[in-house]
């Protein structure tokens, strides 16, 4: 119930159903991973829990028309269309239990860090600026709203980040 008052006070409210359109490719938009500051093919512990898996998987070029939902376990650049025009999602530390990440577009900047079992953080952005709040998640996943684009990083016990782009 958290969770679902915290996505409402931010405008996130909606039903908790993946409400985003299915996936539309924008070729103008580009996405790149950062270079790995990790041995990537580290195995969790055997006491952590895997994360959820994603919709796109761990295809980041499937954000690049601002809808996906992506696992992430490196650090990434995300690039795609926003409501104020071009926008840069960099996650900037990935690991058991945490996830830290800024957001750049023409109406302002904006980040978002979360540490501990079920954390996260949303950012809303608008033509006119963003909004961003982290806590716990729950399974709430966001949902679309007119002229935004809401970005959902969900932390993982195994090192693994969800990172949910839905534009309306």
């Amino acid at each position: 119930m958290a969770a679902l008052a915290a996505l409402t006070v931010i405008g996130c409210g909606g039903s908790g159903q993946d409400d985003r359109p299915s996936a539309r490719r924008d070729s103008s938009a580009t996405s790149r991973p950062a270079e790995s500051s990790g041995n990537s093919s580290a195995e969790p512990t055997a006491s952590a829990t895997p994360s959820p898996s994603a919709a796109d998987g761990r295809d980041i070029e499937a954000c690049a028309d601002g809808n996906c939902e992506v696992a992430v376990s490196d650090p990434v650049v995300v690039r795609f269309k926003g409501p104020a025009g071009r926008t840069t999602l960099s996650v900037t530390e990935v690991g058991p239990n945490k996830v830290a990440y800024s957001v750049k577009s023409d109406s302002g900047r904006s980040k978002g860090g979360a540490s501990g079992p079920g954390q996260g953080c949303i950012t809303v952005l608008r033509s006119s600026g963003s909004s961003n709040s982290c806590g716990g998640l729950g399974d709430a996943r966001p949902s679309a709203q007119p002229g935004a684009v809401v970005i959902q990083a969900a932390i993982g016990e195994d090192g693994t980040a969800i990172l949910y782009v839905v534009s309306d």
